[in-house]
């Protein structure tokens, strides 16, 4: 999900979808079972924003354009029609659940484990749920791969939003300081909380003592890495600390304990190798981290630069 193409939002329907299934500590689960869930939450998304890029071309027997021809309907019913039903039960297993192991960008590869396998005729599909599934959706990690899901989901359907697209990808994104979301810059439109959209970019831990976050257990605060005071020492300058780049989520007592000391050699190279993940990642995040390099005279591709951009603002208030 960190990591996809970001054409279409199928890959979090799916997720969605097994997870719950997972919950539920199921072993295999028929297709139709498993399709019901998928479809009926693309529906609700195609709702509220485009569930596709404005350069994908869908025709008459995509499944976008059925669901939205269905949509009404399944909305009534309370879940989706037959005719909806089956147009996800033949697209999932040609489309999203061909290519959700993928890993872009790494020629093909796969990532180390699967999730699922699809076994069965084409009448009679079943999915078996492997154990790496089942242990992610049982664990204390749960709920943060949930909201960060949510988070992820909102982003890329807001980046394929008209208008709205088009500003975060030549403008990036800022972040309201009061109620701690990313916001589209032109529009000041909410997109997603600061902590659900980059946490996995920090696998689920602490910037500051590198510790797992717990949900539901940990106090999360987001941290100024660079601390927040240390604006008036870069006055005349274009470093902005209240940007995406310098954000990230903390432990409540970590940060608390932190305050307004100079960050350790170890968050540094935590916050290095966040932002460098993020920049591996489709925008409009990696955007906004470019459009941030750019301003401070790197290319904004090559890797390693942020390591360079953080040694620099620490020599600045040295």
């Amino acid at each position: 999900m960190l990591m996809g193409a970001n054409s279409r939002t199928y890959k979090f329907a799916l997720g969605e979808a097994l997870l719950g299934a997972a919950a539920e500590g199921r072993t295999d689960i028929p297709l139709r079972d498993l399709a019901r869930p998928y479809a009926m939450r693309l529906v609700e998304h195609l709702a509220q924003a485009p569930q596709a890029s404005p350069r994908s071309v869908t025709g008459g027997t995509d499944f976008l354009t059925v669901a939205q021809e269905e949509a009404a309907e399944s909305v009534r019913l309370g879940s989706p029609t037959e005719k909806l039903l089956a147009a996800a039960m033949k697209s999932m297993p040609e489309m999203v659940m061909q290519k959700f192991h993928n890993l872009r960008g790494h020629g093909g590869a796969e990532i180390p484990h699967r999730f699922y396998e699809v076994t069965g005729s084409s009448r009679e599909r079943v999915v078996k749920l492997t154990k790496h599934l089942r242990e992610v959706a049982l664990s204390e990690q749960r709920s943060t791969l949930q909201a960060e899901l949510a988070a992820r989901w909102s982003i890329v359907e807001t980046s394929f939003a008209a208008g709205v697209g088009r500003s975060l990808v030549e403008e990036g994104v800022a972040v309201d300081l009061e109620t701690l979301r990313i916001t589209d810059k032109e529009r000041r439109r909410s997109v997603a909380g600061v902590t659900e959209a980059v946490i996995g970019f920090q696998h689920g831990r602490c910037i500051i003592c590198a510790q797992a976050l717990i949900p539901g257990v940990d106090e999360v605060a987001v941290d100024h890495v660079f601390p927040y005071s240390f604006k008036r020492l870069l006055s005349g300058t274009d470093v902005d600390l209240d940007a995406i780049w310098n954000l990230a989520p903390a432990h409540r007592p970590c940060n608390g304990q932190k305050s307004n000391q100079p960050p350790s050699q170890g968050q540094l190279t935590r916050l290095a190798l966040r932002n460098e993940a993020i920049m591996q990642s489709p925008h409009p995040l990696k955007r906004t981290l470019q459009l941030t390099l750019k301003r401070h005279g790197h290319s904004g591709g090559r890797a390693g630069e942020w390591w360079d951009l953080i040694k620099e603002v620490r020599s600045r208030l040295q």
